[in-house]
């Protein structure tokens, strides 16, 4: 019998990520929706739109994820990233249903000296931060089966994204400068779409709906990431390093956001590619579509 599975977020870079490779899965029945069709800034939508529908698995790729945004609007930001996912966390406990949803490094406070692990002191510094950690808190309350998997930096083909946003500023100018102050690692929506299903497919392991860390391997700054794309794209560009000081914004970004995998490796066996590896498929299938 097919395992029906629900992805929220379907025109995101992780929902878009999943739907590239669904078709390696065929003994699953995706359903994917936007916000057009399951608004979940709002309850009454959500609850309509499962009143006569059941999963198997619901994959939560969608978020508001405008981080300056957020410090002006915060109830919008809750109503998506915290209440919609207290929601559909007791959906899935009332028909034990399989939660994934995805969280962020943004629920850190980014001034760590050494990769977190899931179990660090939270301490979000701002909207953004706060609600997606309401929502993970309200998650683990309700306890469904399944489990939060926090990522970084994400980058695709697919959406907005510091790759194409660099690559199209590498054609628009002769010059940029790029924070040199904030280090983390790249994630590469491609392996986080190959990471989630590997826990939707692996219920028993996903009991007390524990949190995972995932990004790809290695660590770079901004600067060290818009080098290495315009290196590897062989786009002709001047990179000056700045500081996070020289570019103000609304949201105070973590300083340091390096994530400890060694949780996720060891209970799903994963191996996990380096992030200049993953980047030049990226640049490849960004190619393809020039």
């Amino acid at each position: 019998m097919l395992k029906k599975i629900l992805v929220t977020g379907a025109n995101g870079q992780l929902g878009q990520s999943i739907q590239k490779i669904a078709g390696q899965y065929p003994d699953y029945q995706f359903t994917f929706v936007a916000r057009d069709e399951l608004d979940l800034s709002q309850a009454q939508s959500i609850a309509s739109f499962f009143q006569d529908r059941s999963f198997d698995v619901i994959i939560n790729c969608a978020a508001y994820t405008a981080v300056d945004r957020a410090e002006s609007e915060p109830e919008l930001a809750n109503s998506i990233n915290h209440q919609a996912l207290e929601q559909l966390a007791k959906i899935c406990k009332q028909h034990n249903a399989m939660m994934i949803h995805v969280s962020t490094d943004y629920v850190f406070n980014g001034t760590n000296h050494k990769p977190y692990i899931e179990t660090d002191l939270v301490d979000p510094q701002g909207v953004y931060g706060l609600t997606k950690l309401k929502g993970e808190q309200a998650m683990q309350t309700i306890q469904p089966k399944g489990a939060i998997i926090r990522t970084s930096w994400v980058y695709s083909e697919f959406g907005n994204n510091f790759v194409k946003t660099m690559l199209r500023l590498g054609k628009e100018r002769e010059a940029l400068g790029v924070i040199f102050d904030q280090v983390g690692s790249p994630t590469y929506a491609g392996d986080l779409a190959q990471a989630v299903l590997t826990l939707a497919n692996q219920p028993e392991k996903l009991t007390q709906t524990p949190i995972y860390h995932y990004s790809n391997e290695g660590v770079c700054s901004w600067y060290d990431f818009a080098k290495t794309i315009f290196e590897m794209a062989q786009v002709q560009v001047k990179v000056t390093p700045i500081e996070t000081k020289d570019y103000p914004t609304p949201a105070k970004r973590p300083h340091y956001s390096l994530m400890n995998k060694a949780k996720i490796k060891q209970h799903f066996g994963f191996d996990i590619p380096y992030w200049q590896d993953s980047l030049k498929i990226c640049l490849k299938e960004l190619e393809k579509q020039a």
